[in-house]
């Protein structure tokens, strides 16, 4: 599943490029998690002027409203001069004067979305419940470890649910607990200030060398220029059970966690 650092990558491949592109038309392919929310050739005419991101989801800014764009369990986005033809997972076209943005999703969990701004309710459905994000000035130690106080669920957790602190998904989780020295399984709220400090300096640094290193490609992600990314290779502790770890040899075990697979060092993790 593309996390924070898959989707801030796929933005940077294609943002300056799209930038002053005049919608020429929207093609739709079979149904996404969310419908699109207007008429396709309303959007025609109009003008992208800008590319964001808040936690997973891209925002394409128009001179008249914004496209909400979330890639879901497997989706990636391609943008070129010319595209081919459609094929069977491609299920969104943007066509513009400066070239064709694509999103294929073979299991169409992801999303396009038309709002009228980001006050109007179905932006602020998707986006209200948002936390901090991670790389941003607006995330501080103080509010982090105020947060933490108040959740007794097992910090993993805690960083996963995105309400206190957004996109830090779960390979990231794992990496950054591992750099902090903090067992996934220990409850948020026992975590102490000086630990907190750590998970803090933590989480900026796993997702900065995510971005810097082109994002995971664990499966089939690519960024909008079809490049996969290269930060797996160097993973502590993620997707690496049994294997021994790479600061004290102790074998990385795997537990579940919320369904979800959590890596961990049991000897440079202890509590």
């Amino acid at each position: 599943m593309p996390e924070l650092p898959e989707v801030e990558v796929t933005r940077l491949s294609f943002a300056d490029r799209i930038v002053g592109a005049r919608i020429l038309e929207v093609r739709l392919g079979k149904p996404l998690r969310w419908p699109l929310g207007c008429d396709p050739a309303a959007l025609a005419g109009r003008t992208v002027t800008g590319v964001r991101r808040r936690g997973k989801y891209l925002l394409l800014d128009l001179d008249r409203g914004l496209l909400l764009l979330h890639l879901g369990m497997s989706g990636s986005l391609r943008f070129e001069a010319a595209l081919p033809e459609a094929a069977l997972h491609d299920h969104f076209d943007l066509m513009t004067t400066q070239g064709v943005l694509r999103l294929n999703d073979p299991r169409r969990f992801g999303a396009v979305v038309f709002c009228e701004g980001e006050a109007s309710e179905q932006a602020r459905k998707l986006l209200g419940g948002l936390g901090v994000e991670p790389l941003g000035e607006d995330f501080g130690l103080e509010a982090f470890h105020a947060g933490l106080k108040k959740r007794r669920a097992p910090i993993k957790q805690v960083l996963l649910a995105g309400d206190l602190v957004v996109g830090v998904g779960n390979i990231y989780a794992s990496e950054a607990l591992f750099l902090a020295g903090i067992r996934p399984t220990l409850p948020a709220a026992r975590i102490s200030k000086p630990r907190a400090a750590r998970l803090h300096a933590a989480i900026r640094e796993v997702l900065a060398r995510a971005v810097e290193k082109g994002g995971s490609t664990l499966r089939d992600f690519s960024n909008a220029h079809g490049e996969s990314g290269y930060f797996q290779l160097e993973a502590m502790v993620y997707d690496r059970a049994g294997q021994p770890c790479r600061v004290c040899n102790t074998p990385i075990r795997m537990l579940r966690q919320g369904q979800r697979a959590t890596y961990f060092c049991p000897a440079c993790q202890r509590g």
